[in-house]
């Protein structure tokens, strides 16, 4: 018999030899969902009245919400340490926080805890540690934070004059048309989104891109999927936005113009669907 002229190749899993392996990026591995709140026993809950009232107008203000009302407070400032307790019990703490640092030595700080309940959040400022207010508020985002990030802009915006800093490259043309979108973006625009890990950045690129465009007081967190970090810019309309997987690699690294990032919104659907299951958790009080 001749000698077969191609040479004879194994087939099937383990025949060939990979001289490479492939390495993928780590992905999120969590995810946070609704978990019904851990509630005291009845007898320990029957003399809160304080807050059945509260939370019973939160529901209808959430209601009024859904149907297209601007936001709504409920002011807790009046309740007792232990209605404010129960109320923190049956509200329990969703993915989203985020906080509004002193704009100077004696003025407010706020702090803001979305609830397990889409849309509703704890809302607390402090003086030098002081609680000076405490409430509840109903809606997509807390008014406060694009109000803080609307009084965080510069009078002037700073331009770079001169020879640039050695290896930026590409931040000037960004920052050129960062400021063409937000000099034009007004609401009801959506989002302007620039995605930085797609672009050649070098260190240097990013940080003479943030250095003018400035850090304001407004830090919001998402605990969503991985994490996500929110940051407003002292230029309008803008926000620096970077996605963590659960390893704390960055996934995503943006700048946005827009009135205030999606990721950290409370969508219609989620308020909806938080009215329902709120009446359903307070029936349930109600009924102890």
């Amino acid at each position: 018999m001749k000698e077969f002229p191609v040479p004879v190749v194994g087939v099937g899993p383990g025949s060939q030899l990979e001289e490479d392996s492939l390495e993928y990026m780590s992905m999120p591995q969590g995810m946070d969902t609704f978990t019904a709140p851990s509630l005291p026993e009845p007898e320990e809950i029957a003399a809160r009245v304080g807050a059945h009232h509260a939370l019973r107008a939160a529901l209808a203000e959430l209601g009024a919400v859904c149907e297209g009302s601007g936001n709504r407070v409920i002011d807790l400032n009046h309740l007792s340490q232990e209605d404010r307790t129960l109320i923190n019990q049956v509200l329990g703490e969703g993915e989203v926080s985020a906080i509004v640092k002193a704009a100077g030595p004696g003025m407010p700080e706020m702090n803001v805890q979305e609830s397990v309940f889409a849309g509703v959040w704890r809302v607390i400022q402090s003086v030098d540690g002081v609680v000076v207010s405490d409430a509840l508020e109903l809606g997509a985002i807390p008014a406060m934070l694009v109000q803080a990030a609307k009084q965080d802009l510069w009078e002037h915006i700073p331009r770079w004059q001169g020879e640039l800093p050695p290896n930026v490259h590409n931040a000037p043309s960004l920052l050129a048309e960062l400021e063409d979108q937000w000099s034009h973006w007004h609401v009801g625009l959506p989002a302007h989104v620039i995605n930085l890990t797609l672009l050649p950045m070098s260190d240097e690129d990013i940080g003479f891109l943030d250095h003018h465009l400035g850090t304001g007081r407004v830090l919001i967190l998402s605990r969503g999927y991985g994490n996500c970090r929110i940051l407003n810019t002292r230029t309008p309309h803008c926000w620096r936005v970077v996605y963590y997987n659960s390893q704390d690699t960055v996934i995503l690294n943006t700048v946005e113009v827009t009135e205030i990032p999606e990721v950290a919104l409370a969508a219609p659907e989620d308020l909806k669907d938080s009215c329902a299951r709120l009446k359903e958790v307070l029936e349930w009080v109600e009924h102890a």
